[in-house]
């Protein structure tokens, strides 16, 4: 098993947190850009499915066009001992008026730079939906 790491990356956006919120926080929005379909059960445990692979993962915290934060789980849904998280914040520079969405993805993650090409993508996915 390899040591679990923690990745920081922050992309300027240009949109509203407002705006950017939902989909960082919903399953429809999610699956617009960061996976290719969400789901979400009734115990609230959401499946993240990226072709053949799926992640379950409970929200685990959030505040409304600020964070949101998903804490992955076993497959049954079960919380782990160090368990992997991805937490997407916004934050909107009060003198420029500028956003910047943060991630921080704590996994054992093989290569950062590939992490980082990837993250790369997903956010230039998301600019294109919002016009960021």
């Amino acid at each position: 098993m390899s040591e679990k790491k923690k990745f920081n990356a922050e992309y300027e956006m240009h949109a509203s947190a407002k705006l950017l919120y939902p989909y960082l926080q919903t399953a429809s929005g999610l699956s617009e850009w960061f996976a290719d379909d969400v789901r979400i059960n009734p115990e609230k445990i959401h499946t993240f499915i990226w072709g053949t692979d799926q992640k379950k993962a409970i929200m685990e915290s959030f505040r409304i066009n600020h964070y949101v934060r998903f804490q992955f789980t076993d497959e049954n849904g079960k919380t782990k001992q160090d368990p992997d998280y991805l937490e997407l914040r916004l934050e909107t520079d009060d003198l420029t008026q500028l956003t910047y969405l943060k991630i921080t993805d704590y996994s054992d993650f093989g290569d950062e730079e590939e992490l980082e090409e990837l993250w790369d993508d997903q956010i230039s996915k998301l600019k294109s939906i919002v016009g960021g």
